[in-house]
């Protein structure tokens, strides 16, 4: 870093993203430190600008009722459901936190950022009608998916989801699930509310937009580990921070960052960006036809970002239909980001395993260069494998946000391609970061509970946050999943306080 003197900003907690991941993580150590200095950097002039703004993402709750890739077939048959329950878990922790804050009067207004809606798996053909049912009845038998239907009934159907049956030929076996609890979260909404005490330069929190982080140096403080970051604004004025800990929450801005921290950890990482694109609709006539979201089974060799899905969202008030999403490739690493992002990435520990991910998914590749090369006419089509009778002129083409699918060097294995978040510490546990993509925003309440697990464990354990957090989380330290009381109370309390009665 430059010798120039410029003073030196000091907090206990450095944050940087003003995305769902950081304003999470703000709120818990609100929550259960109250004394903590806090201070979130962002680079541009708003919070929520990339994978969190609405438009950005699929603003489902993710909570495994409707994703089918999470519960892939095995290749005996059966149908796995450790990572739905997972999902389903992380997802209800995440409504038990924000339910603690709107009773808090911290979210001031849940309607603003989730509604219901709900939650439906739609397929047709023979063996994925087979499918479904299968992962029908090994997902109803466990007690977060009770509630779930089944039905193969084209009557049913109709009730369910009139638009996409509109004009649908009943000659082929279909079915779908159906979970009436199911959610849209405008996620850029929750993160805007979390951050406003912070905006404000509430109690000891700042919101430090415009911001852009380009250094991070190991030093000491107080005889502590601790980070001097180095940001800059668009204008080139330089200013520093020090703090005991930094939380790289950047979307896919965290991995250049992560290396540039230097901590050997960062060195078993690579990154495989994924471009998408939606079609919306905003067609009142066509909106009101349509209340649920509705997953299909994505492509062979597609990623998980890109299992189609019709989907009613709100979007900063308006209610509209968003289909998609479609796939494509850029190597950028944030929607406004640099082309450059992705071959400044690339180092000498990371350039065979990302050589050996090309290679293995060379079937991904192929259908990210499809889909990049699809004409208007062939999104339509697939909108129309939907809905039969969708409106050329209903329909137009939005840009969705990046995701970076992080590749991680394995032992034995080398590259691999890991779908999902990683949750990356340093060994001392002063530096965290948060690489990946879906379900992240739906989880992220979990996801910051693993990070002070591994970088504040003595605080977690003392019995003050373990008070807190019995406080804040009702399920708490107890196996919510296998425990149908239990989760039939917190539903209860979360459908109230959020509004989600179905």
């Amino acid at each position: 870093m430059s010798s120039t003197q410029i003073q030196i900003q000091r907090c206990d907690v450095l944050l940087v993203g003003a995305g769902i991941m950081g304003a999470t993580l703000a709120s818990l150590l609100r929550q259960l430190e109250p004394g903590l200095e806090l201070v979130v950097l962002e680079r541009l002039e708003g919070v929520a600008g990339e994978s969190s703004s609405p438009l950005n993402n699929a603003g489902t709750g993710h909570a495994a009722n409707c994703e089918l890739n999470y519960t892939p077939e095995a290749a005996d048959g059966a149908i796995p459901t450790a990572k739905a329950l997972e999902i389903n878990t992380a997802f209800e922790r995440s409504l038990e936190f924000w339910s603690a804050l709107v009773e808090r009067q911290q979210l001031a207004d849940p309607a603003a950022f989730i509604r219901p809606v709900p939650h439906l798996s739609f397929v047709w053909g023979e063996a994925n009608v087979d499918f479904l049912r299968r992962r029908h009845r090994a997902l109803s038998s466990l007690p977060p998916f009770a509630d779930m239907a089944w039905s193969e009934d084209p009557a049913q159907l109709r009730q369910w989801m009139p638009l996409v049956m509109r004009g649908r030929p009943l000659d082929q076996p279909m079915a779908a699930t159906r979970v009436a609890r199911g959610t849209d979260v405008n996620f850029g909404a929750l993160t805007r509310q979390l951050l406003e005490g912070l905006a404000r330069g509430g109690a000891g929190g700042e919101l430090r937009r415009g911001l852009e982080v380009t250094e991070l140096e190991r030093c000491r403080l107080a005889g502590r580990p601790g980070w001097r970051v180095e940001a800059r604004t668009a204008a080139g004025r330089i200013e520093r921070f020090e703090a005991p800990f930094v939380f790289l929450g950047a979307g896919g801005g965290s991995l250049p960052l992560l290396q540039r921290s230097g901590i050997p950890e960062a060195k078993a990482y690579g990154a495989f960006p994924v471009s998408g694109q939606w079609l919306i609709c905003r067609n009142p006539a066509v909106i009101a036809a349509h209340d649920a979201k509705v997953y299909g089974k994505a492509a062979v060799g597609a990623p998980p970002m890109s299992v189609p899905h019709l989907d009613t969202r709100w979007i900063d008030g308006e209610r509209a239909l968003l289909f998609g999403p479609y796939a494509g490739f850029s190597t950028r690493f944030l929607k406004r980001g640099s082309l450059l992002d992705l071959p400044r990435s690339v180092r000498a520990s990371n350039l065979l395993p990302t050589l050996q991910v090309g290679a293995r998914n060379f079937d991904l590749v192929r259908y990210l260069m499809g889909q990049v090369l699809q004409t208007m006419e062939q999104r339509l089509a697939s909108l129309r494998q939907f809905l039969p009778e969708a409106a050329a002129a209903d329909w137009q083409l939005e840009t969705a946000g990046q995701r970076v699918q992080v590749i991680k060097r394995l032992p034995g294995v080398g590259g691999s391609l890991q779908m999902g978040t990683e949750l990356v510490t340093s060994a001392d546990g002063s530096l965290a970061a948060l690489l990946g993509a879906s379900p992240g925003a739906s989880t992220a309440v979990q996801t910051m509970l693993e990070l002070l697990q591994r970088c504040w464990p003595e605080r977690l354990a003392s019995a003050e946050w373990q008070q807190r957090l019995g406080q804040l989380l009702p399920s708490w330290g107890q196996e919510l999943a296998a425990d149908p009381v239990l989760l039939a109370e917190v539903r209860r309390r979360n459908n109230a306080v959020l509004g989600l009665e179905a």
